[in-house]
């Protein structure tokens, strides 16, 4: 999909249309881009959580990641509130870390009632030194070391086993186990949906889960191991959807297992579809909202568990991108041009490809605004590239913004998710800082890495010293 910048909004002429006094129930398509604190201040710069994104970019630098606590905590409350009004039994909302593993971030979550879902033992390190209680811990992943599944069973979290290996060592390490251990059992569902091929997790072509022709010889196993406890089932079908029925489809299949479980003396207790909900990086994406996803959701297990006649599960469900993504936006400053006539101008940030992966990766689309001058015009359609040594490191094809000088700061909008945790030191630059901004107070949350830290763990040997 091409990239565009945020076009002007319609009878303006801006690039973004700063939200009036007292005016609080509606936002243009373009202001949803943006956080919800977001606003144009008497400076006519972007505001974000009461701070002024220029006078952040003088003060910490750039790039610069900036995140709205607002707009997570909104998130959360959404997820949770609307689990409280449609899901009729017990639920948890659990926080997919790896969109972005953090501690502040997680003691947010945490705060906010949230589980978490990690993926590996640093992530798992993360959670537990964020506060976030073990039983509140749930840890995924395809191919979890010994060390890893070790440390899950010292903290006392979950562990979603995903293949036949990891459940043979889950099965090993339960004989020493001072208790018996709790593990839910990961399937892939066979459930299609339209998003990018590398980021759909539920058809029967995945490296994720158990195919569902094994999962009787599943059952019989943990049933033969007393010493592990199957709490519960896991399927999810993928990331950045947009569609609606394949998640309703997931519950109905997902309680179908209930039975099957139950056939051989197991009573499963949780069901946890995943997440996935997508977000919206440009205008032209249409998710549902969050509540319409647990609407749907919680419909088709509670109609499903009615059907089959069978008690109602704990649902689980572990958002990520839909909790971090819009809640974030990272600044550059821009530096140098290049117009190429009859064929395009390039305008070059700070940043790129080390702290935003995925235009390269998954040709990720994105819009951006100038944060110093809010009420400028569009003038102009360039293309915003980055400054690593790849023709290929362009955070957005032909974006329409006002004429730019070297030195404005450029707002790229919806970088919460998968941007800091895919970030990389390509061509060794230092990754970016983290600020959360809420009421006028900005805290540093990551800092921002320096040139020592990226030879910190360079060796070198004694016969390759210049002794000249």
């Amino acid at each position: 999909m091409v990239s565009t910048q945020v076009k002007a909004v319609e009878n303006t002429g801006r690039q973004y249309l700063p939200q009036q006094s007292g005016e609080t129930e509606t936002r243009s398509p373009n202001q949803e881009l943006l956080p919800l604190s977001a606003r144009a201040n008497e400076k006519d710069r972007l505001e974000i959580g009461g701070c002024d994104v220029a006078t952040l970019v003088e003060q910490f630098g750039s790039p610069l990641y900036i995140l709205d606590e607002a707009t997570l905590r909104a998130a959360c409350r959404q997820y949770v509130d609307s689990l409280s009004r449609y899901y009729p039994g017990e639920s948890q909302v659990l926080y997919a870390s790896k969109a972005w593993s953090a501690v502040a971030i997680c003691a947010i979550a945490a705060q906010e009632g949230l589980g978490i879902d990690v993926v590996s033992g640093g992530e798992l390190y993360t959670a537990l030194e964020a506060g976030v209680k073990p039983e509140k811990i749930y840890l995924h992943g395809n191919n979890k070391s010994r060390e890893e599944l070790e440390q899950a069973v010292a903290c006392g979290c979950t562990i979603v086993v995903d293949n036949w290996l990891e459940l043979q060592m889950v099965g090993e390490i339960a004989e020493k186990a001072a208790e018996a251990i709790r593990i839910m059992v990961r399937f892939t569902p066979g459930i299609e949906c339209h998003t990018h091929e590398y980021i759909r997790t539920g058809h029967l072509d995945s490296k994720f889960g158990f195919d569902p022709e094994g999962m009787d010889d599943v059952f019989r196993w943990v049933k033969e191991h007393p010493r592990l406890s199957l709490i519960g089932l896991h399927a999810h079908i993928g990331s950045q959807i947009f569609e609606r029925q394949p998640h309703r489809d997931l519950g109905g299949v997902m309680v179908q297992w209930l039975g099957k479980a139950a056939s051989y003396g197991l009573q499963i207790e949780q069901l946890n579809v995943g997440g996935g909900l997508g977000i919206r990086y440009t205008e032209a994406d249409d998710p549902p909202s969050i509540e319409e996803w647990v609407k749907g959701v919680s419909e088709a297990i509670a109609d499903e568990c009615k059907a089959q006649q069978v008690n109602l599960p704990k649902l689980l469900c572990e958002p990520g991108r839909s909790l971090i993504g819009p809640a974030c936006i990272t600044a550059y400053r821009i530096g140098s041009r290049k117009a190429i006539p009859g064929i395009r101008t390039y305008i070059a940030v700070d940043g790129g490809m080390s702290d935003n992966p995925r235009p390269i990766t998954y040709q990720s689309s994105y819009r951006a605004v100038l944060a110093n001058r809010m009420s400028a015009s569009v003038a102009e359609t360039v293309t915003i590239a980055g400054k690593h040594c790849e023709s290929g490191d362009i955070v957005i094809h032909d974006a329409e913004l006002p004429e730019t000088n070297s030195g404005d700061i450029l707002v790229v909008m919806a970088t919460g998710a998968y941007n800091y945790s895919m970030a990389s030191n390509y061509n060794r630059v230092p990754r970016p800082a983290t600020v959360l901004v809420a009421e006028g107070a900005a805290n540093i949350i990551i800092a921002r890495e320096t040139y020592e830290d990226l030879i910190r763990h360079d060796r070198l040997p004694e016969r390759l010293v210049n002794r000249g």
